[in-house]
């Protein structure tokens, strides 16, 4: 693949995600060797790169600066927005749920180009969600994900009361049906213990469908991490 100021080329990334399904469905086994091989091709470089670590320190500094309300607001002015429209170098990229009340950049106090932020009801992960985080960490070189669930999610509650549910809401919902089933006979708080549950289920799945997120894994040029949101007090808590 060509590179364009030492990234993967965005056209040729998408050529490649294409490439990608075609040949999945034309040559099954034999295309994921072949894959394997595209993918070892892929070595993002971003010149404004942290590790994971940091980039975890980095959101939990600026969620605890959100809940004092002492808030600097980085990244927002005028100067920085021409800067970024330049390109773009996200320090992590986050998949959170659509809810209004759980807005990414405001809750860690960041600003314009610091987060990838890809949101989804209930925070599902799909074949569209997956090819936005590889997009994030394979051309933009971001080196964290973070699944961000919030308590009391509306898509969860759903998907615990099992009802039939109007036009394709009821897709997001049976993407969350599996995490259920794991706390399904535990006691105390089902409800938060379905928030969870989720979380580390969504966390797991990303790692385990994407050879390009693996790859980026098993080189320790990725980390994946669960979180959830409290939106009584605005804390993020890391979920292990």
């Amino acid at each position: 693949m060509s590179r364009i100021n030492g990234f993967v080329g965005r056209r040729n990334f998408l050529k490649f995600a294409s490439v990608v399904g075609i040949a999945a469905t034309t040559f099954g086994d034999s295309f994921w060797n072949s894959e394997q091989t595209a993918v070892a091709d892929i070595h993002p470089v971003n010149p404004n790169s942290i590790s994971p670590n940091e980039a975890i320190r980095r959101l939990l500094d600026g969620n605890q600066r959100f809940i004092y309300q002492k808030r600097q607001y980085p990244d927002q002015s005028l100067e920085h927005l021409r800067l970024v429209a330049k390109a773009q170098y996200p320090f992590a990229a986050i998949l959170g749920c659509a809810d209004s009340r759980v807005p990414a950049e405001i809750v860690f106090d960041q600003g314009l180009g610091d987060l990838f932020v890809v949101r989804v009801a209930g925070n599902v992960v799909s074949d569209t969600i997956i090819g936005s985080l590889e997009y994030s960490t394979a051309v933009l070189g971001s080196q964290l994900i973070m699944v961000l669930g919030h308590r009391r999610c509306g898509a969860v509650a759903e998907a615990i009361k099992n009802e039939p549910l109007p036009g394709r809401i009821g897709l997001i919902i049976e993407g969350i049906k599996p995490s259920v089933e794991r706390v399904k006979f535990k006691t105390g708080d089902n409800m938060q213990d379905a928030v969870i549950a989720n979380i580390q289920y969504q966390t797991e799945k990303l790692q385990e469908s994407s050879t390009i997120l693996a790859k980026l894994l098993c080189e320790g040029k990725l980390k994946i991490v669960g979180a959830c949101y409290d939106i009584d007090t605005g804390k993020v808590n890391i979920i292990t």
